[in-house]
């Protein structure tokens, strides 16, 4: 069963604050009750502006917003009131108690200020200059940052155990996220050989879906906007019983209610899409926990691969 960091059980917790003893008191528990309630796996529901909205609360450490209502109420588009009820739900005595959860964890957040400061500070500054440059690397230090310490260690041990378990392991992505796909296929053949790009170029989707078990297990990637070929395609392995592992951005994510393991990747810059540089250290984190589970199996593995490259002259 996966647990809190503070040690009660996921389940104890809901029945707790159902019977109105309790509220999530940090933020990996707040992360934890996330999931659990896109899963339907929680006692209490959200509707989905609720949800929708504490899914995005939830990525706004450090952000000033969260310091009055109204302006966070503005940041996301919803009435204060919506927060007031959604502080209730969750089991607080009020939106104050609910903020204070959410401060102490901004408050905790090493470089953020820092950060904030350096975009500020860019912002006017000539796009296609330095200041556009060290923008952006700013700001992907600061999602290299967040990832770092939000990351649910539970959930991507999870995710490597699934991942070195199955038979076989497919990596869908589409557009923006082909690529990522395609490296993490790349990296995790290193270590293994029957892992494979679910692609319709190739052997094509609803072939690739079929031709698994349920032993297998399909790693599914995507942010928001989310695609709905992504996530149909998900869905579809997860009613086959084929385990699902997310590679996503928020708990409201269509992946995380079919996944086994859900891992969360912050990605918001000022690139003119969405960016995909903690995704691809995310997918490099995967492959080395991967081959750390089945450390003498990688070994192999990679010393038949160099010597191969080396048979068939392959670099300099």
């Amino acid at each position: 069963m996966t647990r809190y960091r503070t040690g009660r059980s996921l389940q104890a917790t809901d029945t707790a604050r159902g019977a109105g003893n309790t509220a999530p008191q940090t933020m990996q528990e707040l992360r934890d009750l996330m999931l659990r309630i896109s899963r339907g796996e929680a006692h209490l529901s959200l509707g989905p502006k609720a949800q929708q909205a504490l899914a995005e609360i939830l990525d706004l450490r450090g952000d000033p917003a969260l310091l009055s209502i109204t302006a966070l109420a503005e940041k996301l588009s919803v009435n204060p009131s919506t927060l007031t009820r959604l502080a209730r739900n969750l089991g607080y005595p009020g939106f104050g108690a609910f903020q204070q959860v959410l401060l102490d964890a901004s408050m905790n957040a090493p470089g953020d200020f820092y950060t904030r400061q350096a975009q500020t500070a860019l912002a006017g500054e000539d796009a296609s200059g330095m200041g556009g440059i060290a923008r952006l690397c700013r700001e992907n230090q600061a999602n290299i940052e967040r990832f770092l310490e939000g990351c649910d260690i539970g959930q991507f041990r999870r995710a490597t155990d699934l991942i070195t378990s199955a038979p076989r392991v497919m990596v869908h992505g589409i557009r923006q996220f082909h690529a990522f796909a395609s490296f993490l296929v790349y990296g995790l053949r290193m270590i293994r050989s029957d892992v494979h790009l679910l692609d319709s170029n190739s052997l094509g989707v609803a072939e690739g879906i079929a031709s698994m078990s349920g032993n297998d297990v399909l790693i599914s990637a995507s942010c928001a906007p989310y695609s709905a070929h992504v996530a149909a395609t998900a869905r579809a392995a997860a009613e086959q019983g084929i385990k699902v592992v997310a590679i996503t951005d928020r708990a409201s994510s269509p992946l995380v209610a079919v996944s086994q393991s859900a891992i969360f990747v912050p990605h918001e810059t000022s690139f003119l899409s969405n960016s995909l540089t903690t995704f691809i250290l995310t997918a490099e984190c995967l492959i080395n926990g991967c081959a750390a589970v089945l450390p003498e199996q990688a070994k192999q593995a990679l010393s038949a691969r160099d010597e191969m490259i080396k048979k068939l002259d392959i670099e300099l």
